[in-house]
Protein backbone atom coordinates (compact mmCIF):
# COMPACT_ATOMS: atom_id res chain seq x y z
CA UNK A 1 0.00 0.00 0.00
CA UNK A 2 1.16 3.61 -0.51
CA UNK A 3 3.51 5.18 2.03
CA UNK A 4 5.51 8.39 2.45
CA UNK A 5 9.16 9.11 1.74
CA UNK A 6 10.73 9.78 5.17
CA UNK A 7 12.71 12.72 3.80
CA UNK A 8 10.60 14.63 1.30
CA UNK A 9 7.18 13.21 2.26
CA UNK A 10 6.37 12.30 -1.34
CA UNK A 11 3.61 9.67 -1.62
CA UNK A 12 5.17 6.36 -2.69
CA UNK A 13 3.56 3.38 -4.32
CA UNK A 14 4.12 -0.07 -2.85
CA UNK A 15 7.77 -1.26 -3.02
CA UNK A 16 8.92 2.07 -4.49
CA UNK A 17 12.13 3.66 -3.25
CA UNK A 18 12.48 7.45 -3.09
CA UNK A 19 15.01 9.47 -1.06
CA UNK A 20 15.42 6.78 1.61
CA UNK A 21 18.35 5.15 -0.21
CA UNK A 22 20.54 8.27 0.16
CA UNK A 23 22.88 7.59 3.04
CA UNK A 24 25.24 10.57 2.84
CA UNK A 25 25.36 14.04 1.35
CA UNK A 26 28.66 15.87 1.15
CA UNK A 27 29.93 19.10 -0.36
CA UNK A 28 33.28 20.35 -1.56
CA UNK A 29 34.53 23.33 0.43
CA UNK A 30 36.36 24.65 -2.66
CA UNK A 31 34.04 24.26 -5.67
CA UNK A 32 30.72 23.71 -3.78
CA UNK A 33 29.93 20.47 -5.66
CA UNK A 34 27.12 18.72 -3.79
CA UNK A 35 27.14 14.92 -3.98
CA UNK A 36 24.89 12.18 -2.63
CA UNK A 37 25.82 8.54 -2.30
CA UNK A 38 26.05 5.42 -0.21
CA UNK A 39 29.68 5.94 0.81
CA UNK A 40 31.85 8.99 1.43
CA UNK A 41 34.93 9.61 -0.73
CA UNK A 42 38.35 9.56 0.90
CA UNK A 43 38.28 13.17 1.99
CA UNK A 44 38.61 14.84 -1.43
CA UNK A 45 36.26 16.15 -4.12
CA UNK A 46 36.46 14.09 -7.31
CA UNK A 47 35.84 17.21 -9.40
CA UNK A 48 38.50 19.61 -8.10
CA UNK A 49 40.37 17.80 -5.33
CA UNK A 50 39.09 20.11 -2.60
CA UNK A 51 38.23 18.99 0.93
CA UNK A 52 34.72 17.60 1.41
CA UNK A 53 32.43 18.02 4.39
CA UNK A 54 29.31 16.05 5.29
CA UNK A 55 26.04 17.98 4.98
CA UNK A 56 23.58 16.97 7.67
CA UNK A 57 20.09 18.06 8.58
CA UNK A 58 19.50 20.57 5.77
CA UNK A 59 15.75 20.88 5.36
CA UNK A 60 14.74 22.80 2.24
CA UNK A 61 11.02 22.40 2.84
CA UNK A 62 9.31 23.04 -0.49
CA UNK A 63 12.44 23.06 -2.64
CA UNK A 64 10.63 24.56 -5.63
CA UNK A 65 10.26 27.84 -3.76
CA UNK A 66 13.90 28.52 -4.66
CA UNK A 67 14.34 30.15 -8.05
CA UNK A 68 17.67 28.38 -8.57
CA UNK A 69 16.12 24.93 -8.20
CA UNK A 70 13.21 25.81 -10.49
CA UNK A 71 15.70 27.11 -13.07
CA UNK A 72 17.87 24.00 -12.74
CA UNK A 73 14.94 21.68 -13.40
CA UNK A 74 13.85 23.74 -16.42
CA UNK A 75 17.35 23.89 -17.90
CA UNK A 76 17.79 20.12 -17.57
CA UNK A 77 14.40 19.54 -19.19
CA UNK A 78 15.37 21.86 -22.04
CA UNK A 79 18.60 19.93 -22.63
CA UNK A 80 16.82 16.57 -22.40
CA UNK A 81 14.28 17.53 -25.08
CA UNK A 82 17.03 19.07 -27.23
CA UNK A 83 18.90 15.75 -27.38
CA UNK A 84 15.72 13.69 -27.65
CA UNK A 85 14.52 15.65 -30.67
CA UNK A 86 17.99 15.45 -32.22
CA UNK A 87 17.82 11.68 -31.79
CA UNK A 88 14.52 11.54 -33.66
CA UNK A 89 16.05 13.45 -36.57
CA UNK A 90 19.20 11.34 -36.77
CA UNK A 91 19.83 9.77 -40.19
CA UNK A 92 22.03 6.85 -39.15
CA UNK A 93 22.37 4.38 -36.29
CA UNK A 94 25.76 5.56 -35.03
CA UNK A 95 24.58 9.14 -34.62
CA UNK A 96 21.36 7.93 -33.00
CA UNK A 97 23.37 6.08 -30.35
CA UNK A 98 25.35 9.25 -29.58
CA UNK A 99 22.18 11.31 -29.14
CA UNK A 100 20.60 8.58 -27.01
CA UNK A 101 23.62 8.68 -24.73
CA UNK A 102 23.39 12.46 -24.46
CA UNK A 103 19.71 12.55 -23.52
CA UNK A 104 20.27 9.71 -21.04
CA UNK A 105 22.83 11.97 -19.35
CA UNK A 106 20.06 14.54 -18.89
CA UNK A 107 17.71 11.93 -17.43
CA UNK A 108 20.46 11.14 -14.93
CA UNK A 109 20.89 14.84 -14.16
CA UNK A 110 17.16 15.21 -13.49
CA UNK A 111 17.31 12.23 -11.13
CA UNK A 112 20.25 13.88 -9.35
CA UNK A 113 18.15 16.99 -8.80
CA UNK A 114 15.39 14.83 -7.36
CA UNK A 115 17.79 13.14 -4.97
CA UNK A 116 19.60 16.25 -3.82
CA UNK A 117 16.75 18.76 -3.71
CA UNK A 118 13.59 16.58 -3.72
CA UNK A 119 12.44 18.35 -6.88
CA UNK A 120 10.05 15.65 -8.06
CA UNK A 121 8.80 16.03 -11.63
CA UNK A 122 5.47 15.37 -13.25
CA UNK A 123 6.16 12.60 -15.83
CA UNK A 124 4.25 14.69 -18.38
CA UNK A 125 7.17 17.15 -18.38
CA UNK A 126 9.39 14.45 -19.89
CA UNK A 127 6.90 12.60 -22.09
CA UNK A 128 5.66 15.37 -24.34
CA UNK A 129 2.96 14.70 -26.91
CA UNK A 130 4.01 14.41 -30.59
CA UNK A 131 2.30 17.68 -31.51
CA UNK A 132 4.34 19.46 -28.84
CA UNK A 133 7.51 18.00 -30.36
CA UNK A 134 6.61 19.50 -33.73
CA UNK A 135 5.86 22.85 -32.11
CA UNK A 136 9.18 23.22 -30.26
CA UNK A 137 11.58 21.20 -32.37
CA UNK A 138 12.14 22.59 -35.86
CA UNK A 139 13.77 25.92 -35.08
CA UNK A 140 16.33 24.32 -32.73
CA UNK A 141 18.10 22.56 -35.58
CA UNK A 142 18.18 25.09 -38.39
CA UNK A 143 21.17 24.46 -40.66
CA UNK A 144 21.70 20.84 -39.58
CA UNK A 145 21.14 18.01 -42.03
CA UNK A 146 21.70 15.09 -39.61
CA UNK A 147 23.11 13.13 -42.54
CA UNK A 148 26.77 12.95 -41.49
CA UNK A 149 29.18 13.23 -38.56
CA UNK A 150 29.50 17.03 -38.83
CA UNK A 151 25.95 17.43 -37.51
CA UNK A 152 26.89 15.50 -34.37
CA UNK A 153 29.84 17.81 -33.74
CA UNK A 154 27.54 20.81 -34.13
CA UNK A 155 25.12 19.29 -31.61
CA UNK A 156 27.96 18.82 -29.13
CA UNK A 157 29.07 22.41 -29.64
CA UNK A 158 25.56 23.77 -29.20
CA UNK A 159 25.11 21.60 -26.10
CA UNK A 160 28.36 22.95 -24.65
CA UNK A 161 27.15 26.47 -25.27
CA UNK A 162 23.93 25.69 -23.36
CA UNK A 163 25.77 24.11 -20.43
CA UNK A 164 28.22 27.02 -20.14
CA UNK A 165 25.37 29.51 -20.29
CA UNK A 166 23.54 27.60 -17.54
CA UNK A 167 26.69 27.48 -15.37
CA UNK A 168 27.21 31.22 -15.81
CA UNK A 169 23.55 31.84 -14.97
CA UNK A 170 23.95 30.22 -11.54
CA UNK A 171 27.24 31.99 -10.92
CA UNK A 172 25.57 35.32 -11.66
CA UNK A 173 22.62 34.48 -9.38
CA UNK A 174 25.03 33.57 -6.59
CA UNK A 175 26.98 36.81 -6.99
CA UNK A 176 23.77 38.83 -6.59
CA UNK A 177 22.63 37.08 -3.39
CA UNK A 178 23.68 37.65 0.21
CA UNK A 179 25.35 34.81 2.10
CA UNK A 180 22.85 32.14 3.02
CA UNK A 181 21.11 28.97 1.87
CA UNK A 182 19.91 30.27 -1.50
CA UNK A 183 23.39 31.50 -2.43
CA UNK A 184 24.83 28.12 -1.46
CA UNK A 185 22.30 26.34 -3.68
CA UNK A 186 23.30 28.56 -6.62
CA UNK A 187 26.98 27.76 -6.07
CA UNK A 188 26.18 24.04 -5.84
CA UNK A 189 24.25 24.15 -9.11
CA UNK A 190 27.03 26.13 -10.82
CA UNK A 191 29.49 23.40 -9.77
CA UNK A 192 27.10 20.77 -11.12
CA UNK A 193 27.00 22.51 -14.49
CA UNK A 194 30.79 22.79 -14.49
CA UNK A 195 30.90 19.01 -14.23
CA UNK A 196 28.48 18.73 -17.17
CA UNK A 197 30.68 21.07 -19.22
CA UNK A 198 33.75 18.95 -18.49
CA UNK A 199 31.86 15.78 -19.47
CA UNK A 200 30.75 17.23 -22.81
CA UNK A 201 34.20 18.64 -23.57
CA UNK A 202 35.71 15.19 -23.03
CA UNK A 203 33.09 13.51 -25.21
CA UNK A 204 33.51 16.09 -27.97
CA UNK A 205 37.28 15.60 -28.06
CA UNK A 206 36.80 11.84 -28.15
CA UNK A 207 34.32 12.23 -31.00
CA UNK A 208 36.73 14.41 -33.02
CA UNK A 209 39.45 11.78 -32.66
CA UNK A 210 37.37 9.04 -34.29
CA UNK A 211 38.79 7.98 -37.69
CA UNK A 212 35.40 8.25 -39.38
CA UNK A 213 35.17 11.94 -38.51
CA UNK A 214 38.61 12.71 -40.02
CA UNK A 215 37.70 10.73 -43.12
CA UNK A 216 34.69 12.96 -43.75
CA UNK A 217 36.28 16.27 -42.71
Amino acid sequence: MPSFCPKCRRVLEEDEICCAQVRYTWKCARCHKLTTGLALPYGKCFLCGGDVVVVEGRDLGDSMRFRAIRDAVQFELNAYHFYRLACQRSANRQNTLIFEQLFQHEVDHLKELELKYHAHLDPAAIDLKPDADLLIGDWLFEGLSFSDQSSVQQIYEKALEMERRTRDHFRKLASDLPDGLEKEICLELAAEEEEHVALLETELESFKDRPRFHAQA
